[in-house]
């Protein structure tokens, strides 16, 4: 060591070795894969790089990292006036990516929270262009609406906007209960609707048997007798039903033609 500290040689072979290492140290880099490096050379843009191993010359080259990922974004909860003079208060959830890295870094100073502050503008307006039926039932034209909007404003700084979520939706109590009784009176409704068919098919079924009957005077008269079995094996009463003369007009007919005297016979 002291050999070495007396050599003026070999302690600048030794400082030169360790420059270069620093050096090259400084000079490379290596990106995974969902990161882009854009190199600013003496401040002005010269490339997009990576991923991968790139290099960099040191003190001229300035490298910002921007991550490709989709990024989830929390809208804060925003209190908006619908279009029926609703007050709601909504919030969301944003997914966006970066898919021009030049423009992220060179067009704006802080994309995200340029895109959060879009998001929460473009919430509020649309929710106070629609009415409070279409924002409960139908969300996902919503949805679409607020990603066109938010996509249109983002693209000039390189983002992409790929799905918008309206999470969560709450209105005040007055409005809940007068949702609820409406509820209520739309099953109502139906409930009635639906006895009303059934009572209006059983009165055509009821016509159909009537004609069908008429066709077949029989059938009339084995229905009768289907009513009596029944009524008895309901009841432990006795009861008393007049027999319809259709029933036993073949028996005294037969039994009339048996009893009717013959004239004398000829001889």
């Amino acid at each position: 060591m002291e050999q070495l500290l007396n050599n003026p040689t070999a302690t600048v072979v030794v400082a030169v070795v360790l420059f270069l290492i620093v050096l090259l140290r400084a000079s490379l880099r290596v990106l995974p894969e969902w990161e882009r490096a854009v190199v600013l050379r003496l401040g002005r843009f010269q490339a997009v790089k990576g991923p991968g191993l790139i290099f960099l010359i040191p003190i001229i080259d300035v490298a910002r990292i921007v991550d490709t990922r989709i990024v989830t974004m929390n809208v804060p909860r925003q209190e908006a006036v619908t279009k029926d003079n609703v007050s709601v208060t909504v919030d969301a959830v944003v997914l966006f990516k970066v898919v021009n890295p030049k423009d992220a870094v060179v067009q704006i100073t802080n994309y995200i929270q340029t895109s959060s502050l879009i998001a929460q503008t473009t919430l509020r307006s649309v929710i106070g262009q629609a009415e409070l039926d279409d924002l409960l039932a139908r969300r996902d034209k919503i949805n679409q609406q607020l990603q066109s909007i938010i996509d249109e404003q983002t693209e000039a700084f390189g983002v992409k906007v790929t799905s918008v979520e309206v999470r969560d939706v709450t209105l005040p109590e007055e409005m809940k209960r007068a949702l609820a009784k409406q509820a209520e009176s739309e099953r109502e409704r139906r409930a009635k609707v639906i006895a009303a068919e059934g009572e209006y098919q059983a009165a055509e079924r009821l016509v159909q048997a009537a004609e069908r009957i008429a066709q077949q005077p029989a059938a009339l008269q084995l229905r009768y007798l289907q009513t009596l079995v029944e009524i008895a094996s309901e009841r432990n009463s006795t009861v008393v039903f007049p027999i319809p003369i259709e029933l036993i007009r073949p028996l005294l007919d037969s039994t009339g033609q048996h009893n009717t005297p013959q004239g004398p016979s000829q001889t």
